[in-house]
């Protein structure tokens, strides 16, 4: 069943320093969906891409055992200021996806990363690493939907947000095509940002929907048999 939602963004009033990125709707929405998974306390759980930690802090006061990680010191600073002020306990490391967590195993893995698409052919540099994610805004994702089964444990389940602009049938094929499964559990349309709004011409001429200038944003869960 999909749920269809207008959360606004996420109600914590959280550092959040130029590069690192302010909750939206998008972490709103993926929180929405982590309250319904019932955490068990105790439970393990990795927010991968945490940036300032607001996903991170959700699942700690749900009871779960939480490990936070993202590529971005500034960012790894800023949850670790967070989860302190407001008196939780997250394990936060510097790490690229699950390469600081390699040899461990979760029962939930969240994941907000970034996912608009960028009409630069390099990496993004700065503040726009926190959202850009090349051509195809998949820079991330592919690597999201590859390294998250790794860390699962039996019956674990993934939740993970981005834009319909990124292909939601790509994310769900490559899933599946990892062994899991994966549907869309969540959806909602937000207007475009500023980002996406100076990219209106680039976007259009790529073929991607930019009518009514909103996007649809999905929350799609997958698990591990």
């Amino acid at each position: 069943m999909t749920t269809e939602t207008t959360t606004p963004p996420v109600p914590l009033r959280l550092r959040t320093p130029p590069g690192v990125y302010e909750p939206q709707h998008d972490t709103a929405l993926l929180a929405d969906a982590l309250r319904r998974e019932g955490i068990r306390p105790g439970a393990d759980v990795l927010d991968m891409g945490t940036g300032s930690g607001a996903l991170a802090l959700e699942a700690a006061r749900l009871g779960a055992r939480v490990t936070a990680v993202d590529i971005s010191w500034r960012a790894v600073l800023t949850a670790r200021l967070n989860t302190w002020g407001f008196r939780q306990r997250v394990s936060v490391h510097h790490g690229d996806l699950t390469a600081a967590v390699r040899h461990r195993s979760f029962d939930l893995v969240i994941s907000n990363p970034p996912y608009v698409p960028s009409p630069g052919r390099w990496p993004p540099r700065g503040a726009a690493r926190a959202w850009d994610a090349g051509q195809d805004g998949r820079a991330l994702l592919d690597r999201v939907c590859a390294e998250a089964p790794e860390v699962l444990r039996p019956a674990g389940a993934l939740l993970l947000v981005h834009s319909g602009l990124c292909g939601v049938e790509d994310t769900l094929t490559r899933l599946r095509g990892a062994g899991l499964s994966a549907g869309v559990t969540d959806r909602t349309s937000v207007p475009f940002g500023p980002v996406l709004r100076s990219r209106l011409a680039w976007l259009r001429r790529r073929g991607l929907p930019a009518v009514g200038l909103r996007e649809e944003l999905v929350v799609i869960r997958a698990t591990k048999e």
